[in-house]
């Protein structure tokens, strides 16, 4: 591939079909921000460290930093603004302001879509699990007790 090369690619974006033409070298985290008009999805570490660019790429957690644009042609991803239903919050969104799970909420958008993923995967059963398969997801503020509060009353896992 040619770095300077333009390559179509058609994603469905929050529902939504959409076609751009894009470098080989763009990352999946730059298209959204910067081409599609998503800013809910941060750059943090840009090296899949932090998790603030938390995405769900056919249902599954993925760091939007980590991944080629080109690579996902024909995929399904949703974004922090892709979660809710209309005027209605999802349910994680809604449980992270009921529990203050966020302080400057930098990472909020990542953690809640990661949370999302978890809630799909079906496979944490217990505090410690939430804690250990959210683990990917930094908050330098330190709302971790809310957060983990947040998924657990969504899972309906007793704190």
């Amino acid at each position: 591939m040619d770095a300077y090369r333009q390559y179509p690619i058609r994603l469905r974006i929050n529902g939504e079909d959409r076609a751009f033409d894009v470098e080989s070298t763009v990352t999946l985290l730059d298209l959204l921000r910067e081409r599609a008009g998503l800013t809910g999805t941060k750059k943090g570490c840009d090296h899949g460290q932090c998790g603030a660019c938390t995405v769900l790429l056919d249902g599954r957690r993925i760091n939007a930093c980590l991944t080629l644009a080109v690579m996902q042609d024909g995929h399904e991803v949703t974004t922090i603004e892709g979660l809710a239903d209309s005027d209605t919050l999802h349910p994680l969104q809604q449980a992270f302001i009921d529990h203050d799970a966020f302080q400057c909420g930098y990472c909020t958008p990542g953690q809640i879509c990661s949370a999302a993923g978890l809630v799909a995967e079906g496979q944490a059963r217990t505090v410690d699990d939430v804690r250990e398969l959210m683990s990917g997801n930094l908050c330098r503020c330190g709302a971790y007790p809310q957060i983990v509060q947040a998924v657990c009353e969504v899972m309906g896992i007793a704190k």
